[in-house]
């Protein structure tokens, strides 16, 4: 690991801080320079991780020069202890995003194949997951449109030809010929009220 300048003393960090605060930005890289030993020792916290030291430096660095930007020193004495809360959250920042990152799986990954042996992905399944939910949704949308149809518009006979017809309600279809029987009308008597009755509902909807 590279040496470092060391550290300013405390009035030459006033000076400094005073500078930048007046605009010069070459106090600016004062500050950063001077500072740089303070980011190697807190990456040595990190030394049992899977990243390597300068990466790990050059993320600390950040966490730095956004110290060095935001420090007030009428709320903390020195820019030193400000600075080291910084570059440790920039670190462990940077440490879980990249723990996240790593457990997420590609949408595009081959999880199988079809029936014609064709790769499929996550991002497949999901897109046939999103047009069944859609169709049934509009499935679920045309249903309750018929059945209000139907109690809006049918009249009584017309509302139990249908219901028997078409097995609504969770009823049992039923042949004309059934229907008739049961309401004691002839076939063809009950053949004109289904016509009527669906050009009626297909009028509503």
């Amino acid at each position: 690991m590279k040496t470092f300048l060391k550290p300013l003393t405390i009035s030459e960090e006033k000076n400094f801080l005073e500078q930048f605060r007046q605009g010069e930005q070459e106090a600016k890289h004062v500050l950063i320079e001077r500072n740089m030993r303070l980011v190697a020792h807190i990456v040595k916290k990190y030394s049992q991780t899977d990243y390597e030291m300068e990466d790990l430096i050059s993320i600390g660095t950040i966490g730095l020069i956004k110290a060095v930007d935001t420090f007030n020193p009428d709320r903390a004495s020195r820019l030193g202890t400000y600075a080291a809360k910084c570059i440790d959250n920039e670190i462990l920042m940077f440490l879980r995003a990249e723990r996240k990152r790593g457990r997420e799986v590609s949408l595009y990954e081959p999880i199988g194949v079809d029936k014609e042996g064709n790769a499929i992905s996550l991002v497949d399944v999901i897109e046939a997951e999103s047009r069944d939910m859609t169709e049934k949704v509009s499935t679920d949308q045309d249903i309750r449109r018929m059945y209000g149809a139907y109690r809006d518009t049918l009249s009584g006979r017309e509302q139990q030809v249908i219901a028997m017809r078409y097995g609504l309600f969770g009823g049992k279809e039923h042949t004309q010929r059934e229907v008739a029987v049961v309401l004691g009308i002839s076939r063809s008597y009950v053949s004109r009220i289904e016509k009527g009755a669906l050009l009626k509902l297909r009028g509503a909807l």
